[in-house]
């Protein structure tokens, strides 16, 4: 892997032959090159890529791109905590993805090809205002490291919408989600007390955190199909003390209409279409009890 330095000075050239950014031109702003990570020094023009293969594609549905995109991804490494460093930076890796930076890489490409744009500063824009809280990148802490804060964060700011309760068979589970805290060795970053308190803080907002779900024995019903799209993201509820999601993707859909899962998958070890339909997939696996399912708003 090229040094952070090198792979700057290429993203200066880049930047410096694109012309930058302008205010008032509908070019979106983001964290300075500075403050960007990259896995190499083609990050920038395999985004700039997939996105003009995006607006060619004609499509303008969101879940639609969704899934152009997520398919183009297929076969993509499952690389696990990228984002992690000495210093927290908004790190942009197309080539290595856990199940979340998939999910994040999705929405950003999709929402950049939705606005029209093919820049990959508008890809690094959409990326960090939805990985950090309130849209802006700080240290560690303002990182949406939870799924039940990044839904409810990126919800109250018009990025997505939770569909979940709109299902006539959603139940509700009432947790108290402090997993960080309660494993702070497992979190080289939370050695920093002021940090830790920060997320502490965080997780004092949910304490007994009521959040709908579906259970997984309902994922075939028709009451889901009738909601679900192929597109939407889903998140697998876990039972593990302290966590709300232990897992992500979209969803996609067989030929009898059931829901299947798309993801960077930690055992398939690449981003892939799962074998078997959702239902079957998560009777087989005690630790989770049910899924969350969310969208793009558009």
């Amino acid at each position: 892997m090229k040094t952070f330095k090198m792979l700057w000075v290429s993203v200066l050239a880049l930047l410096a032959s694109c012309g930058g950014m302008s205010n008032g031109s509908g070019v979106a702003q983001a964290a300075g090159v500075e403050q960007m990570r990259f896995h190499c020094a083609n990050d920038t023009t395999k985004i700039n890529s997939l996105l003009m293969e995006g607006i060619q594609s004609g499509l303008t549905d969101a879940n639609e791109l969704v899934c152009f995109y997520a398919h183009k991804l297929e076969g993509t490494p499952y690389v696990a905590h990228t984002l992690e460093g000495e210093t927290e930076m908004l790190t942009i890796n197309i080539d290595e993805l856990d199940c979340t930076t998939f999910v994040e890489t999705l929405y950003a490409l999709v929402k950049t090809t939705i606005n029209g744009r093919y820049s990959w500063r508008d890809y690094a824009h959409h990326l960090e205002d939805l990985r950090y809280r309130h849209g802006d990148m700080g240290d560690y802490s303002t990182r949406l490291h939870y799924m039940s804060d990044w839904i409810i964060d990126n919800s109250s700011r018009g990025n997505i919408e939770d569909v979940t309760g709109e299902i006539s068979c959603v139940r509700y589970k009432v947790k108290t989600i402090d997993y960080m805290s309660t494993h702070r060795d497992s979190y080289p970053s939370l050695k920093d007390d002021a940090i830790f308190e920060k997320v502490k803080n965080v997780e004092v907002g949910y304490r007994n955190h009521r959040f709908p779900y579906i259970k997984k024995e309902n994922l075939n019903s028709d009451a889901v199909k009738k909601v679900v799209k192929r597109g939407d993201f889903v998140g697998l509820v876990t039972r593990m003390e302290g966590l709300d999601l232990s897992h992500l993707g979209i969803v996609e859909k067989d030929e009898r209409g059931n829901l299947v899962l798309l993801d960077a998958s930690s055992i398939g070890k690449k981003v892939m279409l799962e074998p078997v339909d959702m239902k079957t997939m998560l009777m087989k696996r005690k630790s989770n009890e049910g899924v969350r399912f969310f969208r793009i708003k558009q």
